[in-house]
């Protein structure tokens, strides 16, 4: 039985394979800025938003299916794999700027970048993140058994991880996030790729 813990404690609720967490107004996790502040995070970083997570030793498997209602953009429900402020990276199911639901990924090497991936026409998706040493995997799938690569990125990591459920709402009024039938499985996937 794993133990999960808060970054940004929010309300949420567990029922049947359920989880519901909160995503309060206004909330992200994305680092952007010119500048650098005292401890060395660029100096408009926004990391307010909740995640509710557990820590991994060595490789893993986590899954999970999501949804939520889509109301302002960027509002999203997401899985993020962290080693500090500064490196991380998450997976997002995500309204997006251009009227679509996407699978979106960030990868944040003290500054975030943002990637648009695949328009999705569904009310769920299916994320996962396969852990390879120092590689990560995002796959997204729609029927939990045919997943599909997102991104493949390297992330200088310490042991252990961070992983976890993040909800957000970045200029939202926010609202519920739906995450079912979590999974994690410590285990090394024979073709990280292919997620399996």
């Amino acid at each position: 039985m794993r133990t999960f813990q808060w970054m940004n404690e929010s309300k949420m609720t567990e029922e049947n394979g359920l989880i519901t967490i909160h995503a309060p107004a206004e909330t992200d996790y994305f680092n952007y800025g010119l500048e650098l502040n005292a401890d060395g995070m660029p100096d408009e970083s926004v990391i307010n938003a909740p995640v509710y997570y557990t820590e991994i030793t060595g490789d893993f498997v986590l899954r999970v299916k999501v949804s939520l209602p889509f109301e302002a953009d960027y509002d999203a429900c997401a899985l993020l794999v962290i080693k500090d402020d500064r490196y991380w990276g998450k997976l997002c199911f995500e309204k997006t700027d251009f009227d679509t639901r996407a699978v979106v990924s960030v990868v944040t090497n003290v500054r975030s970048d943002d990637a648009n991936g695949c328009n999705v026409d569904s009310d769920a998706v299916w994320l996962q993140i396969a852990r390879d040493g120092h590689y990560f995997a995002f796959h997204y799938s729609l029927d939990g058994e045919k997943y599909d690569m997102v991104r493949l990125f390297w992330l200088e990591t310490d042991q252990p991880l961070k992983v976890g459920l993040l909800a957000q709402s970045p200029i939202g009024k926010g609202g519920p996030r739906y995450f079912e039938n979590l999974t994690i499985e410590n285990k090394t996937v024979e073709d990280l790729r292919q997620g399996k």
